[in-house]
């Protein structure tokens, strides 16, 4: 057998899988252990379903599932003995639910016990990815769970806030039983893979909700990309309850706050914009953080995935994670039974180190949601109408490190000058501080904000179908040219699929994860492409 299994993500090691260490970094320990703790949740998905369990009851049960999900992702959580913890608390809480049910057998997933992580690997070697035998099952069980990560991941930013919602949970067990089923055919898993599309509209929309409550609607805003001289903490990540208790605590400390990759939208939110020691924005996508955080010289703090591990022990003795983001040697800071986190560490060795190098200077534009484009509503349209924007481009999803997403700063330079494009998440870093330019006052690149934000970019295209008078949303002057990298991408994909959005071309490269009949499916009923070459794609892209 080889070591470990892994073809969830865009870099999947000769674009069919990694199988000594993962292109992330990850260990095939870590790699196994994640897998193990998939099957473990699917266990308690299995009891749940079959035991009819009513939701209300279980809240430590839903959170801990959403929590596992989200430890799974791509470039998230690296810690051996985080994850090991996760296995034996899912377990944990599996005994304590079949105390809730008449149920007389159980699966092995729902029944399997382990002691030590010798143990753990050792049943993770037997119900990893590559125990489902048909690949075609396979592939729709995992294009499933990825979107469930997804999902997991803008659920779990949510209940931070303090909104659920039961059905998301509802779903996640149906679907993680599914999986597990053997009695489903193709077409009932590619009928549940277009329904985890719809319940992602749904936790995107929830999230949405949290976020703009909170914290205001996005505003358009200049974020400054250059550094003052003063010590400072970076945060990285997605989760905006960390960077209000962050900013909170670093009031009156003489320490600087700035963003750094996905967390950049946070400056577009008005709740954010009264914390004096909130600098700005520094450095770019995740993949370039190594060098970034080196000349960064202050502490990091990881709220979420998109780790790179550390080259030194100098640079992770500055890192921080917290949530379900964790890397081993690294201080990770857990909230109390309140959600409340203490950052004092963080902030008491900022104060010992010294301020930020400047690597660029100047101020970027977002702030681009959907309610502040509905407000612009009048001006889109009349540009529109009169010939002054011929087509939206939308180039949303993730950045990463292949040459090949070149392609995408190549494709926004030769845009024509007519042409706008609409973004949210880390894929804008490609393009976000070239001079486009605008049109009549539209800025040709209006960012959403972070991948999550992608529903915003959905509240967009649907507002300007009802403005249209148009019954589909596919006869809107909107193209879709996404990137993609990890699971929060999949679950963006699935929703626009649910949408009805077709013609969707993917890249730098399409899933591995995708056999060839399923991706035949795909690209039958959607439409689904790989990108070309820029002037090929631009011409077609425009002549749609």
């Amino acid at each position: 057998m080889s070591n470990m299994f892994c073809f969830q993500c865009q870099e999947a090691a000769k674009g069919t899988g990694c199988e000594i260490i993962g292109v992330c970094g990850k260990s095939p320990e870590v790699s196994n252990l994640q897998d193990l703790l998939m099957y473990t949740i699917k266990g308690v998905a299995q009891i749940v379903v079959s035991g009819n369990l009513d939701l209300k009851t279980i809240p430590q049960v839903n959170h801990e599932v959403m929590n596992a999900l989200f430890m799974t992702i791509t470039n998230a959580n690296f810690d051996e003995q985080a994850i090991e913890a996760q296995i034996h608390k899912i377990i944990g809480l599996r005994e304590e639910l079949k105390n809730m049910t008449t149920l007389e057998k159980y699966s092995d997933a729902a029944s399997f016990t382990v002691s030590d992580q010798a143990s753990m690997l050792k049943k993770a070697s037997l119900v990893g990815i590559l125990s489902t035998k048909n690949e075609d099952i396979r592939s729709l069980r995992e294009l499933i769970t990825y979107g469930l990560k997804g999902m997991a991941a803008y659920a779990h930013h949510a209940l931070n806030i303090g909104e659920e919602k039961e059905d998301l949970y509802g779903f996640t067990y149906e679907a993680l039983a599914a999986t597990l089923n053997n009695d489903l055919t193709v077409e009932d898993l590619v009928a549940l893979t277009l329904k985890t599309g719809e319940l992602g509209v749904e936790a995107m929309a929830l999230l949405d909700h949290a976020n703009t409550s909170m914290f205001g609607n996005p505003e358009v805003t200049e974020v400054n990309i250059g550094v003052r001289e003063k010590p400072a903490i970076l945060i990285s990540g997605h989760d905006l309850t960390d960077l209000k208790q962050l900013l909170e605590q670093t009031k009156g400390t003489g320490v600087d706050v700035y963003t750094h990759s996905e967390m950049l939208p946070a400056h577009y939110y008005p709740e954010f914009k009264k914390y004096d020691n909130f600098v700005g924005n520094y450095g770019n996508a995740w993949w370039q953080q190594v060098e970034e955080f080196e000349s960064f010289n202050g502490p990091i703090l990881f709220t979420t995935n998109c780790i790179v591990p550390p080259r030194n022990e100098s640079l992770r003795n500055r890192i921080f994670t917290t949530g379900a983001s964790g890397y081993p040697g690294c201080m990770h800071i857990e909230a109390d039974e309140h959600g409340v986190k203490d950052f004092s560490a963080i902030i008491q060795l900022a104060k010992t180190l010294e301020a930020p190098k400047e690597i660029e200077s100047g101020k970027i534009v977002g702030g681009f949601a959907h309610a502040q484009v509905t407000a612009l509503a009048d001006q889109v349209v009349d540009a529109v109408k009169s010939g002054a924007i011929k087509k939206f481009v939308v180039m949303a999803g993730c950045d990463g490190r292949m040459n090949e997403r070149s392609y995408y700063t190549e494709f926004a330079e030769k845009l024509p000058q007519d042409s706008v494009i609409l973004t949210a998440g880390c894929a804008k870093y490609r393009y976000n501080k070239l001079p486009l330019g605008d049109i009549g006052g539209i800025p040709r690149v209006l960012d959403a904000g972070q991948c999550n934000d992608s529903y915003s970019l959905v509240v967009i295209a649907l507002k300007l179908k009802e403005i249209f008078g148009l019954e589909d949303l596919n006869d809107l002057p909107i193209a879709y040219n996404i990137a993609w990298y990890e699971q929060k991408a999949v679950i963006v994909l699935l929703a626009l699929l649910y949408l009805g959005v077709k013609n969707i071309h993917l890249g730098p490269t399409l899933p591995a994860f995708l056999s060839p009949n399923v991706a035949k499916v795909l690209v039958e009923n959607f439409g689904i492409a790989p990108i070309g070459e820029v002037d090929a794609d631009i011409e077609l892209f425009m002549a749609q």
